[in-house]
């Protein structure tokens, strides 16, 4: 049985561990600069609170799940202890706009890497995680990476060279979606709706919307026409998101947060 080692607990990678620990895997090792968040995590799944250099030497699978600008500090502290270890060891990095390759020059010695662009609703087995790998990677190592996250949501490889764009999609998206049904709850509770029906109702319509969009598989400017009817209240109000650029702002908040991801792979 593999030992899944986590260097960085927070939030995206605390619902990670979660859905790896869903699967009955209780192997984990996690340590934190904020020790706290790796004790809630061992009582919650089993696993145990450690210390970078001792995942570094005993973990099969090391998460690096530190923010991008403290991986460079990170790698330096463990480089060595990586480097002597006998026994083969995969690495998992969800640093946003680190590539594979700036990773490996980290460490100065090339592993198997998978680069995962992981997002929030992963916490509730919804989310979308792609990734990316070397060819050091074996089928059976991605094998036990696939069946790790299985519970998380979707799992989807992706060229590294498209990673970037897609995570602006998936990754940022959720925020957006946020911002989305709470504006969509404002209009409601501005129209007269109790503030908890409001949400609930905003939260319900894009949960159906999506699930309708992906079984259908029609284009989504299909399933906006289907709800449109002629002089309508929904084309009314469709009249007036395009008054205020809201196809327009969508596309600029996913083509800045990319470009942002680029900029922070580069510090």
């Amino acid at each position: 049985m593999a030992t899944f080692g986590f260097i960085g607990t927070g939030n995206m990678a605390g619902a990670i561990i979660k859905a790896i620990n869903s699967t009955g895997i209780k192997d984990m090792l996690f340590a934190d600069k904020f020790t706290e968040k790796a004790q809630e995590l061992s009582k919650l799944t089993g696993g145990k609170v450690s210390d970078n250099q001792t995942i570094a030497n005993e973990a099969d699978v090391i998460f690096f799940g530190v923010k991008p600008q403290m991986l460079k500090g990170m790698t330096e502290e463990i480089r060595d202890v990586l480097n002597s270890r006998k026994a083969d060891c995969m690495i998992v990095s969800m640093a946003a706009g680190v590539s594979i390759e700036s990773i490996e020059a980290m460490l100065g010695k090339k592993y198997p890497v998978i680069r995962i662009m992981p997002n929030t609703p992963v916490e509730v087995n919804k989310g979308v995680i792609l990734y990316s790998t070397n060819e050091l990677v074996t089928e059976s190592q991605e094998k036990l990476f696939n069946d790790s996250m299985k519970n998380a949501g979707l799992i989807d490889k992706i060229d590294e060279k498209l990673i970037d764009a897609a995570s602006a999609v998936s990754g940022c998206g959720p925020a957006f979606c946020y911002m989305f049904m709470e504006a969509l709850a404002d209009g409601g509770v501005l129209s007269g709706l109790p503030r908890d029906k409001a949400i609930l109702y905003a939260a319900r319509t894009l949960m159906g919307a999506a699930e309708l969009l992906e079984k259908s598989g029609k284009h989504p400017g299909v399933l906006k026409d289907n709800v449109c009817s002629p002089g309508g209240s929904t084309i009314e109000g469709v009249k007036k998101l395009e008054d205020n650029g809201f196809r327009a702002g969508i596309i600029e908040a996913v083509e800045a947060s990319y470009k942002k991801t680029i900029e922070l792979g580069k510090k």
